[in-house]
């Protein structure tokens, strides 16, 4: 038998979808294994979340809600999956955030929670805790899932490539086999070393694709790693193209790009050009505050108005609003714009669109199965079909946390009533020795980033994807060819799988010709 660590599931990635999953499995009394690249579970989308988790307006009109999230989705949500978000949304964030992980979020004085409304919402209806609900959220996640003693957490580890009975096995005729997934490949960065981990299921928790891109909101790891993973087991994957940009990150060319959250409009914030002219009216006129018209919608605005205007950005204005009041409901927008010298209390905020979420990726089921046999995916790294072609705002929370909990019951399920997969011997992994320049990867990082940003941006072209197409191409074959002998370290993981998911996109936005939601492609119309 080959030597490595066995566990009743993988989990790859520590976001709120993969802590939820791993919750919920260890209250089945399932053994956990959560591997996440960073060097603890804050690096990940979810810690990063401004906005909130969608609960349920006072008017518990779940009806409502199918309605905007359908209405932002462009009508190509998949409709079973809305309905299953709708139904068991406020259930799991009162079972899995409130009563378990006691998430404080933001009461009133009679200690009501209190609910905001965001773009494209009708409603108020979102749980918050200031601008740092993901925070608040991953935190409670960290220390629920840390007081289990059936679920290990790895940091610092990165899974390489999954394991797979069609290519693993050392018994050739188990390669006539239906394909099934048992685990992967793992490097340990400390260690310096892959190593394989066993699974009876794994699960894909990796989160999304910013990185992608060279302006985002994303966190260091968002770059597709698990989409990458799932592509070269041979999963099926969905709406590769529609990628998300959210409307207002911070520019300023002191800084690094960061998430200006939505629900600064949701309370009043109100879009001006470098004249200090609301302008979103003229292009979105039949939206009575057109602020708060859906992501993609208001980025084509912004976009539109840079181009009309000259200037380098537009500005997020709601210093028209109480100070106190605003630095204790934005604590870290306040704090992170004072820092380069932007006071929100007294001045407008500069911003621009930025990639900011991935609707499509592995397709999955009700139970968040892919395709492949005991290989399952959980938030932003899957395409469960909610979204259609754009997602609603701070509805992404609540996919992950309820697509964690099916999953971590129809995982269980089957342990409690299948036979135990039995793990095939494999060969060992070979080790490679060459060094990689770091100037190489930060410029290959770099060629990248730019090429997505400018040619697979917020508006595609034809003339735009040949160029890109071109540069990936080479891009691509360059990495590959020196992946082989290099000795791995996580960016040069990330690297190769960040170009290969660039290229799926690449060629998802090829095959698309129509615009729709948050896919923009030929000449900007609003």
């Amino acid at each position: 038998m080959s030597v490595g660590r066995e566990t009743d599931c993988l989990i790859i990635g520590g976001g709120i979808a993969g802590l939820s999953t791993a919750s919920r499995l260890a209250d089945r009394g399932k053994r956990v294994t959560v591997i996440a690249a960073g060097k603890d579970l804050s690096h990940c989308n979810s810690f990063y979340a401004q906005g909130g988790i969608i609960y349920e307006s006072l008017s518990h009109d779940s009806k409502s809600l199918k309605q905007d999230i359908q209405e932002a989705g462009c009508h190509i949500n998949y409709e079973p999956a809305v309905d299953q978000l709708v139904e068991m949304g406020p259930e799991m964030v009162r079972r899995v955030l409130l009563d378990k992980a006691h998430v404080e979020f933001d009461r009133d004085a009679e200690g009501e929670w209190l609910r905001t409304r965001e773009g494209a919402h009708s409603e108020n209806r979102i749980l918050h805790r200031g601008d740092e609900s993901g925070k608040a959220i991953q935190s409670a996640m960290i220390q629920l899932v840390g007081g289990l003693k059936n679920v290990e957490v790895l940091t610092e580890h990165t899974a390489v490539n999954l394991l797979m009975t069609s290519f693993h096995s050392t018994d050739r005729s188990r390669l006539h086999e239906p394909a099934r997934c048992f685990g992967a490949f793992v490097f340990d960065q400390n260690a310096k070393r892959v190593e394989p981990i066993f699974a009876r299921h794994t699960v894909l928790a990796t989160g999304g694709i910013g990185q992608l891109f060279l302006h985002n909101t994303n966190s260091k790891f968002s770059r597709g790693d698990g989409i990458a993973l799932a592509h070269r087991a041979g999963c099926r994957l969905e709406n590769l193209e529609y990628v998300q940009f959210h409307p207002t990150t911070f520019y300023h060319p002191k800084s690094t790009r960061f998430l200006i959250s939505e629900a600064l409009r949701g309370e009043g914030a109100v879009l001006i050009n470098d004249r200090g002219e609301r302008f979103a009216k003229k292009y979105l006129p039949e939206y009575e505050i057109p602020e708060l018209a859906p992501r993609d919608r208001v980025a084509q605005a912004i976009h539109q108005e840079v181009l009309s205007t000259g200037a380098p950005c537009v500005y997020l204005d709601i210093s028209h609003k109480d100070a106190g009041w605003i630095r204790e409901r934005f604590p870290f927008v306040y704090g992170s714009c004072l820092k380069v010298g932007v006071d929100i209390t007294r001045e407008p905020i500069p911003v621009l669109p930025g990639a900011h979420y991935h609707c499509g990726g592995v397709w999955v089921d009700l139970e968040a199965r892919t395709t492949i046999p005991r290989l399952w995916a959980v938030g932003e790294v899957s395409c469960t079909g909610v979204h259609g072609a754009n997602r609603l705002a701070s509805t992404s929370l609540l996919e992950g946390l309820v697509w964690g909990v099916r999953a971590a019951e129809a995982i269980a399920s089957d342990l409690e009533t299948n036979t135990p997969l039995r793990f095939p011997d494999i060969y060992p992994w070979q080790a490679e020795s060459a060094v990689a320049d770091p100037s190489f990867l930060h410029q290959d990082w770099l060629m990248l980033k730019h090429t997505m940003w400018n040619y697979v941006g917020l508006i595609k072209t034809d003339s735009r994807l040949r160029r890109a197409e071109g540069i990936l191409g080479e891009l691509s074959e360059g990495i590959d060819k020196f992946y082989r002998r290099a000795a791995l370290s996580d960016e040069l993981i990330g690297l190769r799988q960040a170009v290969l998911v660039s290229q799926l996109i690449l060629n998802a936005c090829k095959r698309n010709q129509k615009s729709k939601g948050c896919y923009l492609r030929g000449e900007l119309e609003i």
